[in-house]
């Protein structure tokens, strides 16, 4: 076995483990402190259609906020939009082509945002 970023995994006292810094998983203090996405503090905003069946989508990425703050923000936005929606691997996803709604209602809540793409 070579050395390296082994570590223990799964203790019968505790259950799982974080193996990096080796504390049951709900209290890993490694997972808290990495929980906000570091960026260039710049929201970013386009359009994509690619792989949707010629439907748009309005992705929004690089919001400096955790989880928790991205899953409201993206409540928000899809009211405001009026329309469906979803926040997957650190990008809110609304359904149709509202850039420039959500663009305004991001800068309203204090955002620097860019327009991404064509």
């Amino acid at each position: 076995m070579k050395g390296g970023g082994g570590g223990l995994v799964y203790s019968t006292e505790a259950g799982r483990m974080c193996p990096v810094c080796r504390q049951p998983v709900a209290q890993c203090a490694c997972k808290k402190a990495a929980a906000v996405p570091q960026g260039d503090g710049t929201v970013r905003v386009r359009l994509e259609t690619k792989g949707r069946k010629g439907k748009g989508v309005t992705v929004v990425w690089g919001v400096p906020v955790d989880e928790e703050g991205l899953q409201k923000l993206g409540k928000q936005l899809k009211a405001a939009c009026g329309t469906g929606g979803t926040v997957k691997d650190g990008q809110i996803e609304v359904q149709g082509d509202h850039l420039t709604q959500v663009m305004e209602a991001l800068r309203k809540q204090g955002y620097q945002v860019k327009r991404s793409g064509g």
